[in-house]
């Protein structure tokens, strides 16, 4: 199976804008990955990320994304839909992740799959707690999380699972 890599992006002292990192953190809680899938807290590393992207074939986005949607909508964008995201300035990071990746091809070979799930935020306020409403569908965020990986062929599997057999 090729090498994934699952990324939480999104800066934890602005409330929901660090949804990214969160729905990260509860999914290692509560789940146990395969040694083929790396996941990382990359917060707002920008240029930082390349170095991360070097042998993955596919790469799971998590992070905030203003779609002017309810907040705690969640939104799944694969491919060419993060682009157009990121061009309407929908996603919050300064370095474009499209061109991060388009930056990395020229030195090296790009990810075959590249799917961002997140959520819509209802503040970027500072403060560490994400809004009630994003904090009520983070669970709903994480089990689309696992299923897309799931859907992949990962065999994501609930710690409790792991702990007792």
């Amino acid at each position: 199976m090729a090498p994934i890599l699952v990324m939480g992006l999104g800066n934890v002292i602005l409330r929901d804008e660090g949804l990214g990192v969160r729905a990260l953190q509860r999914l290692m809680e509560r789940y146990a990955l395969p040694h083929n899938v790396e996941a990382i807290d990359a917060g707002a590393l920008g240029l930082s990320l390349l170095a991360f992207l070097d042998g993955v074939e596919d790469v799971l986005i998590i992070d905030a994304v203003h779609s002017g949607g309810r907040s705690g909508t969640l939104v799944r964008l694969e491919g060419e839909e993060i682009a157009r995201a990121e061009a309407l300035h929908l996603l919050p990071q300064d370095v474009r992740l499209h061109e991060l990746i388009a930056l990395h091809g020229k030195g090296g070979s790009s990810p075959q799959r590249i799917v961002l799930w997140g959520m819509a935020p209802e503040t970027s306020e500072p403060g560490l707690e994400l809004t009630p409403a994003c904090e009520a569908r983070l669970d709903a965020l994480v089990d689309a999380i696992v299923q897309e990986l799931r859907s992949w062929g990962v065999d994501v599997r609930p710690l409790q699972e792991c702990q007792t057999g």
